[in-house]
């Protein structure tokens, strides 16, 4: 234990004795300084050699992409304004396509409905007709049997009286009641 003790102090008188940091140590300054202005000088030429012109390069470069983008962005803002502009045109022109022919099929459904309702009147014309012409045969044969009915049922009622009947006189006396 003695010998660490004495150990231990003289490591203690050491330090006490040595001269202390060597950066605060005046007798190393123009070492120091000499050391410095040389590092320094290399610091700025690395700097102003390679560092700086690279980065000014790339700087430059960045610049010109940001510009280059926006250059390109307002050109392709302006197509697609164009673009938009063209698109409402081929819509406004579909849209009057879409009416014209429109239009033209209302023409034709018209003009085909007026072919059929034409048609239609025609042959209801033509029914009416035979329907008519049916009629006056019906009535005129009706007219024809109303004379027969009546010319039998006045002989009937001559015989039924006791008279007999002569056809002449009959015949007469109903064509002259059916006259009108």
């Amino acid at each position: 234990m003695a010998t660490v003790t004495t150990e231990a102090a003289v490591g203690a008188d050491a330090a006490a004795s040595a001269p202390g940091m060597p950066q605060l140590n005046f007798d190393h300054w123009g070492n120091q300084i000499f050391w410095l202005l040389i590092t320094l000088a290399v610091i700025y030429f690395v700097l102003s050699r390679i560092a700086l012109p690279r980065i000014a390069a790339v700087l430059a470069e960045r610049q010109g992409t940001i510009t280059n983008d926006l250059a390109k962005a307002e050109e392709l803002k302006r197509q697609a304004g164009e673009a938009e502009k063209a698109y409402d045109k081929a819509l406004a022109d579909a849209r009057a396509e879409a009416q014209n022919i429109i239009a033209e099929a209302k023409e034709e459904i018209a003009a085909e409905l007026k072919v059929a309702t034409d048609k239609a009147d025609a042959e209801i014309a033509a029914r009416t007709a035979e329907s008519e012409k049916a009629i006056s045969e019906i009535r005129a044969s009706a007219l024809d049997n109303v004379k027969e009915v009546a010319r039998e049922t006045a002989e009937a009622l001559v015989t039924a009286l006791g008279g007999k009947a002569d056809s002449s006189a009959i015949d007469a006396a109903v064509a002259e009641r059916t006259k009108g």
